[in-house]
């Protein structure tokens, strides 16, 4: 007879090819079970980087996002990365210890309520109820676009499992939206394509939708890649706060969001969109996301891109970013032409993921990608900073033999520095770029100006290129861009391992869309950072 926690591994050996997480009392039989299975789990350094791995991972290989830790502080550590998933969307299974049945010890919480509080349900796994549970959470999460905690008590982790064994896991069934959207556009003057995350299964449809269209088209910034190269269209980048023509946007008379889930990011908290516009939201959302959506349509991407007719593309396209020079004033870099020179050395091929911060911007703006998924955008969902290394991790776990370049501020890269040294073990072919501008770019931005003094807001200017190579990477500290030149023959000569950039930018440079949070910083909120 098997135990629980081999019941439980045996179950998630059928749902998932990899497993984040650190090993602790709650789950140390269970990392055991998945071991002997041949499986063991990708070890990370802090519970909060298992969870946002696990969340990175789903997001490049769109498979079911799994990770374990231990009970009480354990699963505590997790609660902003979950959080995350969660107002991401993303199936994920946290697979945890929780306290015996015979009721709460000095260290443990009321896990449930915690997770409950951040919208996510608890299974709690009992010897009759193990693999079950596994394969009931991992259909609950994929259905519902969701986290799910399976909790498994401290007594019964060991004991004979008397589950039977469960029925496969199914795939959810796609429901088809049932309004024509032909007839909703049918009058537009100045439509407006919106593509995120959710339309990344139907690209094709939704760039030929676009041409027959003749609309103006736009991204959430994860979805960026969507229309790359696409003719026939005016492209005007990310819709919100990384735009660089919102006045483009706003003209538009109606706007079919596909898959784009509205938050406050990409509305630009409720200024993206004119106050006369149509917003028609495609979705599988049990209802639509945003009070601007007019009409909501519950389906599938793919299910309700429909044959439109063609209209000509005769508007300007919108202006480039802000161009940039070497160095700022102040004899620092300048973040804007930093990054138009990472583009011109990176392939286009690449995964970027990105930590929050005021320094977003700049990859936003100035790198260019191929496709949907191409860029991860950890934390920012719940406006956090510090998963940044620990995303990556997941990023390429998942990557295989594409480039990995993950990009961090100091401030988030310090809080999650532990899971660097995870990255540099597990990275194939991986460039760090930490925009280290010696501060938390977010609010020295928005509340120095306004009087608040600085000290809290400062951060000594760490040697970044110092802790990775300790760690068995290879770095350097950029000043100018001729100190780009060992990443770029590095590059050249096929980019195997970690190679860290600790970049020494200027905090003269605010990015745009700061620039109009700092106008309203009462209306608006920040990713710190």
């Amino acid at each position: 007879m098997i135990t629980v926690s081999q019941s439980l591994a045996a179950a998630l050996l059928s749902c998932t090819d990899v497993t984040f997480g650190l090993m602790g009392n709650g789950n140390a039989h269970l990392i055991d079970a998945l071991e002997r299975g041949g499986r063991p789990i990708l070890s990370v350094r802090h519970e909060v980087a298992a969870v946002a791995a696990a969340d990175a991972h789903h997001r490049v290989s769109r498979r079911l996002a799994v990770a374990t830790t231990t009970h009480g502080p354990g699963f505590l550590n997790t609660l902003t990365a979950l959080a995350d998933a969660r107002v991401a969307g993303t199936p994920l299974l946290l697979v945890t210890g929780c306290a015996p049945g015979s009721g709460r010890r000095s260290a443990d919480v009321d896990q449930e309520s915690l997770a409950g509080a951040l919208g996510v349900a608890t299974l709690t796994v009992h010897p009759g109820y193990a693999a079950t549970a596994v394969i009931e959470a991992a259909r609950a999460a994929l259905t519902g676009r969701t986290p799910v905690v399976v909790a498994v008590p401290r007594d019964v982790a060991t004991v004979p499992s008397t589950d039977p064994e469960p029925p496969g896991l199914s795939l959810p069934v796609r429901e088809r939206a049932p309004v024509d959207v032909t007839a909703l556009l049918a009058d537009a003057e100045r439509p407006l394509i919106l593509a995120g995350r959710g339309a990344r299964d139907a690209v094709a449809h939704v760039r030929e939708l676009a041409v027959r269209l003749g609309a103006d088209v736009a991204t959430t910034a994860p979805a960026r890649g969507i229309f790359h190269g696409l003719a026939g269209v005016r492209d005007l980048g990310v819709c919100g706060g990384f735009n660089t023509s919102p006045e483009e946007i706003r003209a538009a008379d109606v706007v079919l969001v596909l898959g784009a889930g509205l938050n406050d990011f990409t509305v630009d908290s409720g200024a993206a969109f004119g106050p006369g516009a149509r917003v028609i939201q495609v979705d599988r959302a049990p209802a639509a996301t945003h009070p601007r959506v007019g009409v909501f349509l519950r389906g599938d991407v793919a299910d309700v891109v429909a044959d439109l007719r063609r209209r000509p593309a005769s508007r300007n396209p919108p202006p480039p970013p802000e161009p940039g020079g070497e160095l700022a004033p102040d004899g620092r870099l300048d973040p804007r032409g930093l990054f138009t020179a990472l583009n011109d050395m990176l392939p286009v091929d690449k995964l970027v993921t990105v930590d929050g911060g005021h320094f977003i911007a700049w990859p936003n703006l100035y790198l260019d990608l191929a496709g949907p998924d191409h860029m991860i955008m950890q934390g920012t969902a719940v406006q956090s900073i510090g998963m940044g290394f620990g995303a990556a991790v997941g990023v390429a776990a998942a990557a295989g033999e594409r480039l990995v370049v993950a990009v961090t501020g100091d401030g988030g890269g310090l809080m999650g520095l532990a899971d660097l040294d995870t990255l540099i073990r597990v990275a194939e072919r991986c460039l760090v770029v930490v925009v280290n501008d010696a501060a938390y770019g977010a609010e020295i931005h928005q509340y120095a100006p306004a009087g608040l003094r600085e000290r809290a807001m400062l951060i000594d200017e760490v040697d970044f290129a110092g802790v990775a190579r300790s760690l068995g990477a290879r770095a350097d500290t950029v000043r100018t861009h001729a100190d780009l030149a060992g990443a770029r023959e590095w590059l050249a000569a096929g980019a195997a391992g970690t190679y860290l950039i600790d970049c020494r930018v200027s905090r003269s440079v605010v990015a745009p869309f700061i620039r109009r949070v700092a106008a309203e910083p009462i209306a608006h909120s920040l990713p710190d950072g």
